[in-house]
Parts: structure tokens; sequence; C-alpha cells
């Protein structure tokens, strides 16, 4: 797959800002734990969100965070799930030449319709 260029919001230094976002979607494949050069695991994932003009968006997700990655990995292809994290939006050339958005996230927080449910039981004291 081809990779995507940045389109990031350009500040006076010179960085490339990325966006405090809380996306939904719904698990598209299953999410993949890998290691880093340090040792250190991460998970990925990739989520097809609804864009707002009807379009779907694929979504890359990346977590380093050792409980967001269980949450992630817990999940089957197809189950709904939010997100929270640092979005970075791009595009991407796709196999015929026609360039198409995508968006990267590091996520941090995860929320699953399970994770609702034991919410809703906790606060009426039925857990």
């Amino acid at each position: 797959m081809p990779t995507g260029k940045s389109l990031g919001i350009q500040v006076p230094n010179g960085n490339t800002e990325m966006i405090d976002a809380l996306t939904a979607g719904r698990l598209y494949g299953a999410a993949k734990q890998g290691t880093g050069k340090t040792g250190e695991t991460y998970t990925t994932a990739k989520v097809k969100v609804a864009a707002g003009n009807g379009d779907t968006l694929l979504c890359n997700v990346i977590a380093f965070d050792e409980k967001v990655q269980e949450q992630l990995l817990a999940l089957d292809d197809g189950d709904s799930v939010a997100m929270s994290g640092s979005l970075t939006p791009k595009v991407y050339q796709d196999k015929t030449g026609d360039t198409r958005p995508t968006i990267d996230l590091v996520c941090h927080a995860v929320m699953t319709p399970y994770h609702v449910q034991r919410k809703r039981q906790a606060m009426l004291g039925q857990e």
C-alpha cells in the first residue's frame, strides 16, 4: 500500500501538529501486535470510519499503552469501537492513481459497546 502524505497543520516552528480526536467505526480485519526495535510492544489495527459525505475512510490505528493494546486485540473483525487519540489526516494514491484520503490515529483510549454496558451497570449498582 502506498505511503500517505501528511495533511497536518503547519505551525510557525515548522512542526506538523496532530489533531486530538474522538472517532468511531468498525474494526476491519484483526488487530495485530508487534515488537519495536527497543523491545516495546505495540498494536496496529484498521478501522472503517464514516466521513461527513457518506463515504468511509480507513483509519490506521496504532496503540502503545498496554491496556489499550489488550482492548484492541480482544476485538473481532466488524466489531464497533470508539477511540480517542492523536489523529493525522493523510492522502495516498490507490492502484488506479486516484488520490484518496486516509487518517492515522495514535490511540490513547478505547470504548466498545461492552464498556458502555459495564459503565451503565456500575452506575446503577448492578455489578
